[in-house]
C-alpha cells in the first residue's frame, strides 16, 4: 500500500508532510506534490502532517479522487525530490478546500 496525495494539494503545497517521511517519496512540481508509490513505506507519519488533508491512504481513497494514485506515479517520476520543508503556496489559505481544482494543477 502507499500513501496518495490528492486535488486539495493543488495550489496549497504544503510541505509539512516532507519533513517527517523517513525515505525520499515525495516529488514537487509548480503547485502540488506527489508521493512516489515505489518509495512509500506506508509509515502513516505524513497523513496527519497534512494541514489541508490532501493526504490519504491508497485503501481510503475516495472514488473521486482515485485517478490520483496513477497520476502520482507518474508525476513522481518527472518531477524532482524534495526533502525539506518549504512555505506554502502564497495563496495556499484561499485555495484550502475549493472543488475541481485539478484544472488547476500545473505539470
Amino acid at each position: 500500500m502507499t500513501f496518495v496525495v490528492i486535488e486539495n494539494c493543488i495550489k496549497c503545497k504544503y510541505t509539512d508532510c516532507v519533513e517527517v517521511c523517513p525515505v525520499d517519496c515525495f516529488h514537487e512540481g509548480p503547485n502540488f506534490l506527489v508521493i512516489d508509490p515505489e518509495e512509500c513505506i506506508d509509515c502513516t507519519l505524513c497523513e496527519p502532517e497534512c494541514p489541508a488533508n490532501a493526504i490519504v491512504a491508497e485503501d481510503d481513497l475516495p472514488a473521486d479522487q482515485a485517478h490520483f494514485l496513477p497520476l502520482n506515479k507518474e508525476l513522481a517520476r518527472q518531477w524532482p525530490v524534495i526533502t525539506e520543508r518549504k512555505e506554502g503556496l502564497p495563496d495556499s489559505k484561499e485555495w484550502d478546500g475549493k472543488p475541481d481544482k485539478f484544472k488547476l494543477l500545473e505539470r
